[in-house]
C-alpha cells in the first residue's frame, strides 16, 4: 500500500499534482474538507460532533478528524493506497495520523513537500481567485493570512517527517509534468525502502 501526503503552502500546486498522482498511482483521496462536508450532510455521529465544535467557533479536535479518516479507509475496503489531502495540519494531527495508519499495517510511505516562494505563491492565489471564481484568494490580506498560517501552525508537519526519514521537497515552480515527474521520482524512491 503506498500512502504519500502531499504537502505545501495554498497555492503550490497540490490539487493539480494530486490529480495526477491518482490516476498514475491508482490512489484513493482523503481530503479533510471533503470528509467534514458528508459527516455534516449525512448528519452522522462524527458530523453532529464537528458540528457542536464549529457552532461554538472552535476547531475541530485532532481525535475527532482522525475518526473521520479511520471511517473513511475502513469504507474503502481494498485499495492500493491512499494521498492525503489537507491533512495533516499539525504535529499532533501527523502522530495521530501515523499511529492509525500503522495499526492498520499501512504507514506513511513519504511526505512530498511542494516548494514555492512566498511571492509566486501570492500570484498563483490571485490568478486562481480569477480563474477559479474563488473569493477566499481574492484579497491580499487572505492570502498573507493564510501564508502567515501555514508558515507558524502547519510548517512544523515537515519537519516531523524529516525526522523520521519520510520526508522530500520538490521545486513546485516549472512546468506541470516536470514537477510531476519530480514528484514521482521520490514517491519511487520512497519505495525501495
Amino acid at each position: 500500500m503506498i500512502n504519500i501526503i502531499l504537502f505545501g503552502p495554498p497555492g503550490a500546486g497540490k490539487g493539480t499534482q494530486s490529480a495526477k498522482l491518482i490516476e498514475k498511482y491508482n490512489l484513493t483521496h482523503i481530503s479533510t474538507g471533503d470528509l467534514f462536508r458528508k459527516h455534516l450532510k449525512e448528519g452522522t455521529e462524527l458530523g453532529k460532533l464537528a458540528k457542536e465544535y464549529m457552532n461554538n467557533g472552535n476547531l475541530v479536535p485532532d481525535q475527532v478528524v482522525i475518526d473521520m479518516v479511520d471511517d473513511k479507509i475502513k469504507s474503502q475496503g481494498k485499495i492500493a493506497g491512499i494521498i492525503f489531502d489537507g491533512f495533516p495540519r499539525t504535529v499532533a494531527q501527523a502522530e495521530a495520523l501515523d499511529k492509525l495508519m500503522e495499526s492498520i499495517n499501512a504507514p506513511i510511505k513519504i511526505l512530498v513537500e511542494l516548494v514555492v516562494d512566498e511571492e509566486e505563491l501570492k500570484k498563483r492565489l490571485a490568478d486562481r481567485a480569477i480563474k477559479e471564481n474563488r473569493p477566499d484568494d481574492a484579497k491580499a490580506e487572505i492570502i498573507e493570512n493564510r501564508i502567515k498560517v501555514y508558515k507558524g501552525e502547519t510548517a512544523a508537519v515537515a519537519d516531523y517527517y524529516k525526522q523520521h526519514n519520510k520526508y522530500a521537497s520538490v521545486v513546485g515552480i516549472g512546468e506541470i509534468d516536470q514537477i510531476f515527474a519530480n514528484i514521482c521520482r521520490e514517491i519511487d524512491k520512497s519505495l525501495l525502502v
